[in-house]
């Protein structure tokens, strides 16, 4: 089976338990203003471009066959002299992947690690993730989410890992759609059957401020955790300003409808008074 992979990242220690391989996995269909990884937003090919390495020399341009829409050719990193390009999304077999992560199974299980499946958003892809986990069958197995998928995808997916990062990003769905572009209630109504699992996993909030770094928004988050037997910790992700620093090597225009150099509020209580573990990143 193919599927669209923009890197497989090795000997990660903020993606599980452990250290682990990371397979991050193109296309999302949200579009969240403080998005730190530009080039999983599409599913196609796509061309990153290294702005401080290139040379402008136009080799690339000169050989392109489709300069409106990249192919996934590879002719432009092929001859790029500087060697500052590389083809993000080319369909890429399962068995490949699995065969890469594999190499390092030794060095992942001894430190209690594996792989993990992150994105974009893994279950924009249920059915290759399904697949390269049942090559990787003898690896512990974590994804990372935002939880936004039918109930039937989000449940055959998540009942074949080991382990789930989940991200609740906002409770108030107006301004979960406003900010992400999408409504919340697939998402809430997924954490409900995660909490009711079996599954271990871990909350991750994305701290951005003005958008979602207020007691308010802290508070019903902490709430919607009551209950969840099967929760490890919560873990608070600071927006970092160098978040827009992809964009243009994706040859996208970063846009951020919020203040960038305003540092996030760190809120712990409404978990910690709940009995609940929080870790910021």
């Amino acid at each position: 089976m193919l599927g669209s992979v923009f890197d497989v990242e090795e000997f990660a220690v903020y993606d599980g338990p452990g250290i682990r391989s990371v397979v991050f996995l193109k296309g999302c269909p949200l579009h969240c203003s403080w998005c730190h990884n530009p080039e999983g937003l599409d599913f196609g090919c796509q061309r990153i471009t290294s702005r401080n390495l290139c040379m402008h020399c136009g080799a690339c341009d000169a050989v392109c066959p489709s300069p409106k829409h990249c192919t996934g050719c590879g002719k432009c990193a092929e001859i790029c002299p500087a060697d500052c390009i590389h083809i993000a999304g080319k369909p890429v077999d399962a068995e490949l992947i699995a065969k890469r992560v594999l190499q390092n199974a030794a060095l992942l299980k001894m430190n209690g690690g594996g792989v993990t499946f992150s994105g974009g958003e893994p279950l924009a892809q249920p059915d290759f993730v399904l697949e390269l986990r049942g090559w990787m069958k003898e690896l512990h197995a974590c994804i990372e989410s935002s939880g936004y998928a039918s109930a039937a995808v989000f449940q055959r997916v998540m009942s074949a890992m080991d382990f789930i990062i989940m991200d609740v990003k906002l409770v108030n769905s107006e301004k979960h759609r406003r900010y992400t572009g999408v409504d919340n209630q697939l998402i809430l109504s997924n954490l409900q059957w995660l909490k009711s699992s079996d599954k271990p996993f871990r909350i991750r909030i994305p701290l951005i401020p003005t958008v979602n770094d207020d007691w308010d928004n802290m508070t019903a988050t902490a709430k919607l955790l009551l209950g969840a037997h099967n929760l490890e910790k919560v873990e608070l992700l600071p927006y970092h300003q160098t978040a827009g620093a992809k964009y243009e090597s994706a040859g996208r225009v970063y846009l951020p409808n919020f203040p960038v150099a305003t540092p996030p509020h760190i809120i712990t209580e409404p978990f910690t008074k709940l009995g609940m573990e929080v870790t910021v990143l």
